[in-house]
């Protein structure tokens, strides 16, 4: 069993989905194989936009952040982490949101889920609360780093309190596709999207399981290491 530099509960749809069909085309890459893949041909797009585009959500595969990345704690192992979040997902029931719509969120885009979503939220802080004793505390120059963003007090208490300012109530789930993009890059981006997602975003979005996801460091891409059914 690999150890990895850190660690992250995600959402990730199954490669053979539509949804995964799409997410992972569109970054060019399948995290469970750690395969790379074609870019999709869109209209008004060439293949070199979307590469430039989307080196980020890339590197993470495409997924929704449940668990943020955290390296684990001196005397915490992978072993004891994946029994842990097994016994999590034994208990916690497969959500049902609204479905997806493609939306800018600040300067990058993403799918975001619909009404109601509060199991959704339920989730992400069950587990950001349940694992946080596997969680190594950030060091100083991290959570600085997280500051020069500019935090609310709400936010950066939960930074000092969980390592991340971005959990709990300021928690908003959505599936990244894009870097940070100038504002008519948005727009362009958006445009051409827009049909191209619209089969996804009519029906409901359903989770059924969760992923860990390992990051090599280095830069390396994460990977997707094992899938935990919500089975309660």
């Amino acid at each position: 069993m690999n150890d990895y530099q850190r660690y992250a509960l995600y959402f990730a749809p199954h490669a053979e989905s539509d949804l995964g069909t799409f997410g992972n085309g569109w970054l060019g890459r399948e995290p469970a194989q750690d395969i790379d893949l074609t870019r999709p041909e869109i209209s008004g797009l060439n293949a070199n936009d979307i590469i430039v585009a989307t080196t980020s959500p890339t590197r993470y595969g495409f997924h929704g952040t449940l668990k943020p990345p955290f390296a684990l704690r001196n005397g915490q192992g992978r072993s004891g982490l994946e029994a842990a979040v097994e016994r999590l997902c034994a208990d916690a029931a497969p959500i049902t949101c609204g479905p997806l719509i493609l939306k800018s969120i600040g300067q990058f885009l993403a799918l975001v889920p619909t009404k109601p979503v509060a199991p959704l939220e339920n989730l992400a802080g069950m587990l950001v609360r349940s694992l946080d004793g596997f969680r190594k505390p950030e060091d100083m120059a991290a959570m600085n780093k997280r500051r020069a963003a500019g935090l609310t007090e709400r936010q950066e208490g939960y930074l000092v309190a969980w390592g991340y300012p971005y959990v709990m109530e300021e928690f908003r789930f959505h599936l990244t596709l894009s870097n940070k993009l100038a504002p008519e890059q948005l727009a362009r981006f958006e445009e051409s999207l827009g049909p191209l997602v619209a089969p996804l975003c009519d029906a409901p979005f359903q989770i059924d399981d969760i992923c860990l996801f390992g990051d090599p460091g280095n830069g390396k891409p994460f990977r997707l290491l094992k899938r935990f059914a919500l089975a309660g």
